[in-house]
């Protein structure tokens, strides 16, 4: 299908970019890729230039992939690799965590490592899976009105902006100077719109690895055509357990993953040993359940603590140390990251996520495939990093599946040193030590099996 080519504008990170208009204004084209790229302008081009898309993605190219059995579209931003760099002989495939978009890996000029590894000359692919980022439905009529159960979270948030206005006069006027209160209220209508679309958000892990990723991956190969029709796969988070549950179903079928070569930062399929901050989230699953809700809204609730967060008086500082370890994140960048970077999602995503703090790991949708019971069959090399002040996945819980890899084929480091720096959840990316002291690593890994 003929591709659509954008003029580059300058990017606009606008928390409201993300909203059920911008997810209905995709899915009305046709096509099944957009460019943003450096070209010529001409009168049709610059008509389309200031569209929301193009605000949004700071990328060299956005591409749309349709993925199987599902009314959904994900999004690849791709960053061109330097003309001046070596030329590489595969593409290099991103995956970022649970609720989170492509500004995971390009929060800024400064921290991004996207535009740092098109820099040394990879082809840099970074996937939205559905329900994140400039992922779209391809949905044209109207999608109804929501149910009960869904405006009852609607009128919890109305409720939540009720009470900042208390709290204007408790913090002597601190919330009306930050404008918390106009802030929220455009949130919530932003999620109110976005009620609509919940229906549509009911896929999980499993889906998530048979369908988004095996479809992005042959759309990579296509676009790039590597020799050996293998990418070169770097997972945070979430996007490194889809990597190594990729490698398991792969080495337990005898089948080729289409890997050279796998990179996981703060990922595990097994939590259950560890003191990791995910088993105190669990009591909300129960309540989840029983409200019988399709999705949460992870970024409306954190825009909510945002300024509690991040400003004075600091109320919910603590939350911050679930990022990043102190001082290692600036403080723009982590409003960036919390503002920009975080998506709504499904509660049957959260449940199956769920069971990799119970023993045995992390399981399918039937609950009788345990992932990590079958990560010794890959023939992958894998390199798998761990930040030594990391309390969502600690280092402890990402050597629990290390130790079941072959040995020749595992790379296990902890980063951080004990006078320091040390190494939050997203430090290993976006921390501001992690350009020469984590960056190094996975170039030098990449390097030795892209050149295999």
């Amino acid at each position: 299908m003929d591709t659509l080519r954008f003029e580059l504008s300058s990017a606009s990170l606008t928390s409201a970019a993300f909203t059920a208009s911008s997810l209905h204004s995709h899915s009305r084209h046709s096509f099944s890729s957009v460019r943003v790229g450096r070209v010529d302008s001409s009168p049709a081009i610059a008509s389309v230039a200031k569209t929301t898309v193009n605000e949004i993605c700071t990328a060299d190219e956005l591409h749309f992939v349709p993925v199987p059995n599902s009314d959904w579209r994900t999004a690849l931003w791709r960053y061109l690799p330097s003309p001046k760099a070596p030329k590489r002989k595969h593409p290099l495939f991103l995956l970022s965590g649970i609720a989170t978009n492509a500004f995971t890996y390009d929060l800024s000029p400064e921290f991004s490592f996207a535009r740092f590894m098109s820099g040394l000359g990879f082809d840099t692919w970074i996937l939205e899976l559905r329900g994140a980022g400039l992922s779209s439905l391809n949905v044209d009529k109207d999608l109804g009105s929501s149910n009960d159960k869904q405006r009852i979270v609607s009128d919890l948030l109305e409720n939540l902006i009720n009470v900042s206005e208390r709290l204007e006069n408790v913090l002597d006027g601190g919330f009306k100077v930050l404008g918390l209160k106009d802030r929220l209220s455009t949130r919530v209508e932003d999620f109110k719109q976005r009620l609509e679309l919940i229906p549509h958000y009911n896929w999980d892990f499993d889906n998530y690895l048979e369908e988004d990723i095996p479809s992005a991956m042959e759309y990579v190969r296509t676009q790039t055509k590597p020799k050996d029709g293998k990418l070169l796969a770097i997972g945070h988070s979430m996007g490194g357990i889809l990597l190594y549950a990729l490698l398991s179903k792969c080495g337990l079928e005898g089948i080729d993953s289409g890997l050279a070569s796998v990179t996981t930062l703060a990922a595990t399929l097994d939590y259950s040993s560890s003191r990791t901050l995910l088993k105190y989230l669990l009591p909300v699953k129960d309540p989840a359940q029983a409200i019988n809700l399709g999705a949460l809204p992870i970024d409306t609730m954190l825009e909510m603590i945002h300024p509690l967060m991040c400003r004075p008086p600091y109320a919910l500082s603590w939350l911050t140390t679930n990022i990043s370890a102190p001082q290692m994140m600036e403080p723009e960048v982590i409003e960036k990251l919390v503002l920009n970077t975080l998506c709504t999602v499904p509660v049957k995503l959260l449940l199956q996520l769920s069971t990799a703090v119970d023993n045995g790991g992390l399981r399918d949708r039937t609950g009788n495939f345990c992932y990590k019971d079958h990560i010794s069959k890959t023939n992958v090399p894998i390199l798998a990093l761990a930040g030594d002040w990391d309390i969502i996945c600690p280092p402890d819980a990402v050597y629990d599946t290390v130790k079941l890899i072959p040995e020749h084929l595992a790379t296990f480091k902890v980063v951080g040193s004990p006078g320091g720096p040390h190494y939050g959840h997203q430090d290993l990316i976006s921390g501001r030590t992690a350009k020469p002291e984590v960056y190094p690593l996975i170039v030098r890994f990449l390097q030795e099996h892209d050149e295999s």
